[in-house]
């Protein structure tokens, strides 16, 4: 984990009801580029994109923009919660991004019920979210246990 943040010293400034003043605070920031679990969602993210661009032009266009929001979402999240300043709150957003790929495994799966996601699509897609989501809840219970 320490090989993958940087400690980012900056001046802050804190109101404190009656004045305001500049305060030495140390922020944690994760370089979300240097992660495997967020390359995996970014790559994630594209296949999902060029998969639902195969999808039929009308009809679908609803659960077509939920799929690749979802799909987006998981490593936006992950990129969020890199730029927080606490390991809770980075943790916090890894449990959003998780969520949102249990969101994107079902609509996976919906796309494929209804006929317009193929069965091998599907299949590799479903095993690429899979990967990414143990990958995000590896990290988070990494990221909880340097907590305490």
């Amino acid at each position: 984990m320490a090989e993958r943040s940087e400690i980012v010293r900056g001046t802050a400034s804190v109101f404190d009801g009656q004045e305001s003043t500049r305060t030495e605070h140390t922020f944690l920031m994760q370089d979300y580029r240097k992660l495997r679990v967020w390359q995996q969602a970014h790559a994630l993210a594209i296949s999902v994109r060029r998969a639902t661009d195969k999808f039929p032009r009308t009809g679908y266009s609803s659960l077509r923009s939920q799929i690749t929001t979802a799909a987006e979402s998981v490593a936006f999240n992950i990129v969020e919660g890199c730029g927080t300043s606490s390991q809770p709150e980075l943790a916090r957003f890894l449990d959003i991004s998780r969520k949102s790929s249990m969101e994107l495994e079902y609509q996976l799966q919906l796309a494929r019920d209804y006929g317009i996601l193929p069965q091998a699509a599907w299949e590799t897609l479903s095993k690429e979210l899979i990967d990414t989501r143990r990958m995000l809840c590896g990290l988070r219970a990494k990221v909880l246990e340097s907590v305490q």
